[in-house]
């Protein structure tokens, strides 16, 4: 499996990296986020765009993502608006979204771009491609917020999406009891061992399934998402404390 280099973070090496939401819904209100995270033990910032102010304006996104980039200048910073079909804040048509993350892209203010699946294989691959004429890498994401597929299914989708060449894929799905962890976390082994060619993250949400967030190093998954202040997603641990376990389950596998 190849890895995924950005400003120094080797994706898909050692260690689940730790990414670290912010979710203000002013410019002032992530600034002060960031002050926290400073302290925080973080490989990478996402800005979860859906939670800010009311409307949808990219130029306006754009500005901020300079703005917030400039703060934290030697993170790599993911930029993400997640749809509302997809578990985000906000509802907006699949062209608007195809604009708004091409023009964070050719903004050149973000180091990597969240693109969904859910919008469809022709404008995935063009924004892929223009993030990559842009030196800006590519989570392609799929969200389940209802259940969790098949093992069969979900691997499907990371496949569909390393087929896109995005240059990391990503599944997130809900349990609605104890086997479907144990589904996504075979799913998660199956991709390691057989089927991925470049980093993947995988995590079933809410408390049934923080032990997906927990065992990336040992499963496969590159990329864990932890709190500073607000949690983005049902399930997601204090930065501090995911570190933590991160590194005690470590120390486990490498006994080994």
């Amino acid at each position: 499996m190849k890895t995924v280099h950005v400003k120094g973070i080797e994706f898909g090496a050692g260690i689940p990296k730790i990414a670290v939401p912010i979710v203000g819904s002013s410019l002032n209100a992530l600034l002060g986020e960031l002050v926290a995270i400073k302290n925080l033990p973080v490989d990478l910032v996402e800005w979860r765009a859906d939670y800010y102010g009311n409307e949808c304006n990219p130029q306006e996104l754009a500005d901020a993502a300079a703005v917030i980039r400039d703060r934290i200048p030697g993170l790599p910073f993911l930029f993400t608006f997640r749809n509302k079909r997809e578990g985000g804040q906000k509802d907006i048509s699949r062209s608007a979204y195809e604009t708004l993350n091409k023009t964070l892209i050719q903004r050149g203010a973000i180091d990597l771009v969240d693109v969904e699946l859910s919008i469809g294989e022709e404008r995935a691959a063009s924004t892929i491609e223009t993030a990559h004429t842009h030196g800006v890498k590519v989570i392609m994401s799929s969200h389940d917020f209802q259940k969790t597929p098949s093992s069969a299914t979900i691997i499907k989708r990371l496949q569909k999406m390393q087929e896109l060449n995005a240059d990391m894929t990503k599944i997130a799905v809900t349990p609605t009891a104890s086997s479907d962890v144990l589904t996504l976390l075979q799913a998660t082994d199956q991709m390691k061992t057989i089927y991925a060619d470049r980093p993947f993250i995988t995590m079933s949400m809410s408390g049934t399934g923080v032990i997906s967030r927990l065992m990336g190093e040992l499963f496969g998954s590159a990329l864990t998402f932890g709190s500073a202040k607000e949690a983005s997603a049902p399930g997601q641990i204090d930065a501090r404390h995911l570190n933590e376990l991160l590194h005690f389950f470590h120390s486990q596998i490498s006994q080994e």
